[in-house]
């Protein structure tokens, strides 16, 4: 792979996104969220594959959780792939857990 080291701004820019990408799932953003998503985008979950579309649907339903974070962060950037690897966290509403 590129062992160029990714400048200061490219990890800023992709840091940022990332960040976008939690507050808008905490925020039901769907706006945003297909502001970023590629149309060929498929995330799979659990049980659950979806599209953009199905994605852009669930996302607009009420989250089962709040205070979302993330953390232990860490970005790999290769030529013109970003790798973002971490840990997340949130409180499930219907019963308190974290």
């Amino acid at each position: 792979m590129n062992d160029v080291k990714p400048s200061s701004e490219d990890l800023a820019i992709v840091e940022q996104l990332n960040n976008d990408y939690v507050q808008s799932d905490q925020h039901n953003d769907v706006k945003r969220f297909s502001e970023f998503l590629a149309e060929d985008f498929i995330v799979q979950t659990p049980g659950v594959t979806r599209n953009r579309a199905e994605f852009l649907e669930y996302i607009a339903k009420p989250r089962p959780f709040k205070d979302l974070s993330v953390h232990d962060v860490k970005i790999r950037i290769l030529s013109d792939v970003a790798l973002i690897h971490g840990r997340s966290t949130y409180t499930v509403l219907a019963d308190g857990s974290e």
